[in-house]
């Protein structure tokens, strides 16, 4: 009979997570039709002897599925139900203590980075049980915020999508299982670890973070750098040559006339830096056409 228990994948109760053991070891007897003894009382067409007998079989099958500690604490029980009922009576009381106990748990389980979603929510899904067996419901909603909660940081981007698309209306336990268990497959056929964030928050962030970088420049300065190129295509206003600045020039400075003259030549791109900060110094450049500053003192 120990045998088949196993068979049946019932681990020997060890004093925790009773809520578990007592469905599946109920769940063993009634498949194979020896779940009367479990409701107390014999049934009106059944003989006295034969009741005995099928109590005292099923009584022994339970027995085999506890550990030596447990099953010293009710080695005085005669029947299945009293047995069950002492059983329960120990370790399925609701008292202030087990509830503290598995409340705890509840908000301290976390999903650790690259671990099994299946797994996360097997645990999740475990000490809610256990909380429902003394006695604490919570509301669907409730479970699914603890849930998205217990999520890693890696998360987070599918989290603030979630809750951000819910709005004022409640969202749904199942709904949430199901986006957590979808995005993990999605994970492993992109290749993705679990710490490698959601689709939706790599997009987003790169998208923030481009506008922030371009932030305090003028739009001129790329469509100067486009226009120019490299030093090769500039050519010097002094000597006419290409490659480099008039103020990097080494031939003589051209005569005052020959400048003033310059504004008569054909139009080309000039180069404009604009630079969003505050200065005490300003220097300036022979080379300039125009300059411009804020504090009147410098002028």
């Amino acid at each position: 009979m120990t045998d088949e228990i196993k068979a049946a994948g019932i681990e020997k109760f060890d004093g925790t997570d009773f809520g578990y053991w007592k469905m599946q070891i109920e769940d063993y007897l009634y498949g194979k039709k020896l779940h009367l003894p479990l409701l107390g009382s014999k049934p009106e067409k059944m003989e006295a002897e034969e009741w005995q007998l099928l109590d005292r079989q099923v009584l022994g099958i339970i027995r085999l599925s506890l550990s030596r500690r447990v099953a010293h604490n009710v080695t005085k029980e005669k029947s299945t139900a009293k047995l069950m009922e002492a059983l329960s009576g120990m370790y399925e009381k609701p008292s202030a203590n087990n509830k503290v106990h598995l409340m705890k748990k509840l908000f301290n389980l976390k999903m650790v980075e690259n671990t099994s979603v299946t797994q996360h929510l097997n645990n999740f899904n475990t000490i809610t049980n256990q909380l429902s067996s003394v006695e604490i419901e919570f509301d669907d909603e409730i479970r699914a915020l603890i849930l998205l909660a217990s999520l890693p940081s890696s998360w987070e981007g599918m989290r603030t999508a979630v809750s951000n698309s819910a709005g004022k209306s409640k969202l749904k336990y199942d709904d949430i299982r199901d986006l957590i268990l979808a995005e993990e497959m999605r994970r492993k056929d992109s290749g993705e670890s679990s710490s490698s964030g959601s689709a939706l928050n790599i997009n987003t962030r790169g998208r923030r973070h481009d506008r922030g970088s371009s932030r305090g420049r003028s739009k001129s300065r790329y469509r100067s750098k486009s226009k120019f190129g490299s030093r090769k295509q500039v050519e010097c206003w002094n000597c006419g040559k290409p490659g480099h600045f008039s103020r990097n020039c080494t031939k003589p400075k051209k005569p005052e006339a020959d400048s003033a003259n310059a504004t008569t030549d054909d139009v080309q791109d000039a180069l404009i830096l604009a630079v969003q900060s505050q200065i005490d110094e300003w220097i300036l450049d022979s080379g300039a056409s125009f300059h411009c500053t804020p504090h009147n003192e410098m002028l």
